[in-house]
């Protein structure tokens, strides 16, 4: 007779696995199911040519709630994160702006652009880190539903109120900016360097269809400052072994804690028996049984192809059918045969332990938006690079390295031709833009790999290509996250539940859906 679970989970991305986990640990029977053969979803690690090792999608972590590694013993499990402390703005003039771990450095070359910015640098790193503080509360929590009169969503929204009101006045209006303005307009408040407003309004601006001067992209930079790793707000880091280690740490928690996990096990559909969720079938015919199913696929897969949309209430059909999950990122990963050698800095450092930003100038990154507008790949676009070899040499052969290009803009509509034959192109247009600023890159270059957002789609299945799973706009956070009145975890169907980047509080490697979805899971089993 074949086992009954008490609950599967679908799909083997981090946030799924972050659910098998907490479930596997509160006593459930758990089996997780993932179609590719191995887990990660975007958060994979790949030796796409021999001895090279790439984070194929996702590349950095930061946004890992510190209490998902405790709980669930990520450290004991292979999780170990590299610091990744710099960044460099290389300019077509020659110059550089360089921003490392040692502030009094940082100062001193900000200082060469702007005095003044340098000493606003600091007041902004403050700034922002009460910022985040303020915000880190809403990541750990259920977003309140308003339209409520629940005494538990009154409850929630009256904690949530007096949250914000106890930031203090000059905070609450930060705040307020912040979720309202564009990054570039924010940030130059702040500075008139513009090749660092523009550097550090990237940030605003990385897998959304926005540019630096458009309204909300200023959330998305504060989203991106909330990084976390050992206490230290702001920090980003490097999984040894690529973020696909991240991936092979939860899953190793999960198996610890009694969870099953498959691979090559694509789902077909989510059975459902009078308005309850029961199993789900495999696309290979065989038939799973469970008390409780978690999606952590996007919402489009989640109630559009696994289950009817004829059951599902039309508000919600209308709602998920008009989440926006056009993705606008690309990525290239080259394989090298040396080092790469920066004109404005040229040699070894550490310089090339951190990232690379091409981000010259606001402008820059707004005409690279142009294009995208008009279904074009940017031709000069903005790219964040790191060389993930120089921080983990495990990642190449001895003297070899490895760079990742995570590139904006790359629409998945094009206004002519297809992304197949558009790829290779897209390619061209980001190695002849780095050459520009690493003039022996074209020459050193062995291998090349490079990732539409139609490929992102058809590798992993997030519908669009998107990397959080949908826009990370003011109409699509908190309680509108995936859609008015599902964005707790649960489902219409009693049983069916999602716990993907697509809810609260949204994309990156945080591991938050999925632990705040399994709390939500267990609420309802408890009563």
């Amino acid at each position: 007779m074949a086992k009954r679970y008490d609950a599967i989970i679908i799909g083997g991305g981090h946030n799924g696995l972050t659910t098998a986990a907490y479930l596997a640990r509160a006593g459930l029977s758990v089996l997780l199911l993932e179609q590719r053969s191995l887990l990660g979803g975007a958060t994979v690690s790949e030796e796409i040519y021999p001895g090279f090792k790439y984070s194929v999608f996702s590349y950095v972590v930061s946004l890992l709630r510190p209490e998902i590694i405790r709980d669930l013993q990520l450290p004991k499990h292979g999780l170990t994160i590299l610091p990744l402390e710099s960044t460099i703005t290389p300019l077509p003039d020659g110059r550089y702006i360089y921003r490392g771990p040692d502030s009094h450095e940082t100062f001193r070359n900000i200082s060469k652009f702007s005095p003044r910015d340098a000493e606003a640098y600091r007041e902004y790193g403050q700034a922002m880190y009460q910022m985040a503080k303020a915000v880190k509360y809403i990541l750990g929590i259920r977003p309140p539903d308003p339209t409520s009169f629940h005494p538990r969503e009154l409850l929630a929204l009256l904690k949530l109120g007096q949250h914000f009101l106890g930031l203090g006045e000059e905070n609450i209006y930060t705040l307020v900016k912040l979720m309202t303005m564009s990054s570039a307009d924010f940030l130059e408040e702040w500075f008139e360097t513009d090749p660092l407003i523009a550097t550090l309004s990237a940030s605003g601006i990385i897998g959304t269809f926005l540019g630096p001067r458009s309204p909300g992209s200023a959330y998305v930079l504060l989203h991106h400052y909330m990084g976390e790793i050992d206490g230290v707000f702001r920090a980003w880091g490097f999984q040894k072994g690529g973020t696909g280690g991240v991936a092979e740490a939860l899953a190793s928690s999960a198996r610890s804690l009694g969870a099953e996990v498959r691979t090559d096990a694509p789902v077909a559909a989510v059975l459902n028996r009078n308005g309850r969720a029961t199993g789900v079938v495999l696309q290979s015919g065989e038939e799973i049984e469970a008390g409780l199913v978690v999606s952590s696929l996007d919402p489009k897969l989640t109630f559009l192809k696994l289950v009817d949309p004829e059951q599902l209430p039309g508000d919600l059909v209308t709602a998920v059918r008009n989440f926006d999950t056009y993705g606008s990122s690309g990525k290239v990963n080259l394989a090298l045969d040396g080092v790469p050698d920066l004109s404005c800095l040229p040699g070894n450092g550490p310089h090339l332990r951190g990232a690379i930003s091409i981000s010259p100038s606001v402008d820059y990154i707004e005409r690279a938006y142009d294009d995208a507008k008009y279904g074009r790949f940017s031709r000069r676009p903005y790219i964040d690079i790191i060389l993930p070899s120089m921080i983990d040499p495990g990642m190449a052969p001895p003297g070899k390295h490895v760079m990742s290009c995570f590139v904006q803009y790359a629409p998945y509509d094009l206004a002519e031709g297809t992304w197949d034959d558009q790829r290779e192109a897209f390619g061209d247009a980001v190695v002849d833009t780095l050459s520009e600023y690493i003039p022996n890159l074209k020459q050193l270059i062995l291998h090349r790999q490079v990732l539409s957002p139609w490929d992102i789609e058809r590798t992993i299945g997030m519908t669009g290509g998107n990397i959080f799973q949908g826009e990370l706009s003011l109409s699509q956070l908190l309680f509108l996250r995936p859609a008015p009145g599902y964005a707790q975890y649960r489902t219409p169907i009693q049983g069916y539940y999602q716990c993907g980047s697509a809810t609260h509080p949204g994309g990156g490697i945080s591991g938050a859906p999925g632990q705040l979805a399994a709390f939500e899971i267990l609420k309802d089993l408890r009563k």
